[in-house]
């Protein structure tokens, strides 16, 4: 039996087919496109451009069609589950869980949540659910892990009938990360040298979260993931005044702004680009000042972050990096443990085997900082199983 894990965004769908006897990746897909003139799919088994693809059912059933072709296994009857990635569960939902008509419908409700991922979420269990009827449907939330914060970490400092009425609370985002990644640090170094955790997630997105025995306290992204950190394309953490004065005194649309927060700002709107990538290589290889201000801007908001949870956490054990900048850019590793004067091994630091097949130690002192190659799917796998089996 195996489990599919299910990753539906808005124009794309990515799924994995894992065996949970050895938690082994048989079969990888991506449907990258939905809704667009050229859908491109790419496969651990070949890639093929599919037009015609608009929505997330036709998406799964080609991705379907090609898992078959691939002879990995023999009949959909042998997938026990599949665990669909969510990204917001509000308060509610702190474990997996199995989905029913009824836990359908109150996902929909809270779709007002998060109206730029749920909807699209929700879309491949309508898939799933009608292409692979024998299968169990499980819901692994995003804001899950997130749930052991206290009220002086949640709460902001509105009146609390915002938050009575209207669920306006930090909820966090990035959990099935985190949580693996935690998961795995204790692994590697016991749990008694792993009680106080610092986790990077980096990417497009980005945050960051302290973890006390197990348990986060505190993490950077709030009501939404715009919240936080500066990232690719979101603005992170801004003065709320900022948004009325564009409103009342620019004259533009709060749809404008929210596009404009949302998409173009970060290190596009710092510097016109978004990828981590394109900024080193302007830096390194043209000096290019500006493109240097935008990578210190981020780095110096994640030092800022991590040095309030190290108040937070009251001390350190581990600083993990994880996600695409986290497991493969030394330089943003570099630059935020220097502001916290962390000494990394220059040379295990700048190790070319990114990303990473396994955890790497990069330093010889305290607090120990690895880089930890995330992998939710294996964690949205192991908790569907989990829940199924009854472990």
């Amino acid at each position: 039996m195996y489990i599919l894990t299910l990753n539906a965004g808005s124009s794309s769908l990515k799924i994995q087919l894992i065996d949970p006897k050895k938690w082994k990746v048989l079969y990888k897909g991506h449907a990258d496109g939905i809704g667009l003139p050229f859908c491109e799919y790419k496969s651990s088994h070949g890639c093929c451009d599919t037009p015609g693809i608009k929505k997330h059912e036709q998406a799964l059933n080609f991705c379907i069609k090609k898992m078959l072709e691939s002879k990995v296994i023999k009949d959909l009857s042998e997938i026990k589950a599949v665990g669909h990635r969510i990204v917001h569960g509000g308060e509610k939902y702190k474990t997996a869980t199995k989905i029913t008509t009824k836990i359908f419908n109150e996902l929909k409700r809270l779709s007002h949540l998060a109206p730029l991922h749920n909807p699209a979420n929700l879309e491949g269990i309508k898939a799933a659910q009608k292409l692979l009827k024998k299968s169990a449907n499980i819901a692994i939330f995003d804001t899950a892990f997130h749930q052991t914060m206290e009220e002086k970490a949640y709460l902001y400092g509105l009146p609390t009938s915002f938050y009575e009425k209207y669920g306006i609370r930090r909820y966090g985002f990035h959990g099935t990360s985190h949580k693996y990644v935690a998961g795995e640090t204790i692994k590697y170094l016991g749990a008694k040298k792993a009680r106080h955790l610092i986790t990077c997630h980096l990417g497009n997105g980005a945050s960051i979260t302290a973890i006390k025995d197990g348990k986060v306290i505190d993490t950077s992204m709030g009501f939404t993931p715009l919240e936080g950190v500066v990232m690719g394309t979101r603005c992170g953490d801004l003065d709320p005044a900022i948004i009325l004065f564009l409103i009342e005194k620019c004259g533009i649309k709060p749809a404008t702004i929210d596009g404009i927060l949302n998409y173009e700002s970060g290190l596009k709107g710092l510097y016109g680009k978004s990828d981590v990538r394109e900024l080193r290589d302007a830096w390194f290889n043209k000096h290019d000042k500006k493109a240097k201000l935008a990578l210190d801007i981020y780095c110096y908001k994640i030092a800022k972050y991590l040095g309030s949870y190290l108040v937070a956490l009251g001390q350190l054990d581990a600083l993990v990096f994880t996600g695409g900048v986290g497991e493969n850019a030394w330089y943003v590793r570099k630059w935020i443990c220097d502001y916290l004067k962390i000494e990394l091994n220059a040379k295990k630091n700048k190790k070319t085997e990114y990303p990473l097949s396994k955890i790497a130690k990069i330093n010889s002192g305290k607090p120990i900082v690895l880089v930890i190659p995330t992998n939710e799917e294996l964690q949205i796998a192991k908790e569907s199983w989990e829940l199924i089996v009854g472990k």
